[in-house]
């Protein structure tokens, strides 16, 4: 899957697996410190995940399908 420019700014420009774009996503939040501190299941956008997610908070299950709309 290729990832739309705002994508790639998180996880790179490369095409990769959809099951990689997550793992990348994952390891972007937890360096970035994004989940929220009293509910895990929540992510906090920060200015690079903004266009992704198109909100300030999503849950771990609605970053899938948001983030699904960025890969062709």
């Amino acid at each position: 899957m290729t990832p739309s420019p705002a994508l790639a700014a998180v996880i790179g420009a490369e095409a990769v697996a959809r099951t990689e774009v997550v793992k990348r996503l994952w390891v972007y939040i937890k360096a970035n410190n994004l989940q929220d501190a009293n509910k895990r299941t929540l992510i906090n956008a920060d200015a690079k995940l903004q266009p992704v997610f198109g909100k300030d908070q999503v849950t771990m299950f609605e970053m899938t399908k948001l983030v699904s709309a960025h890969l062709s």
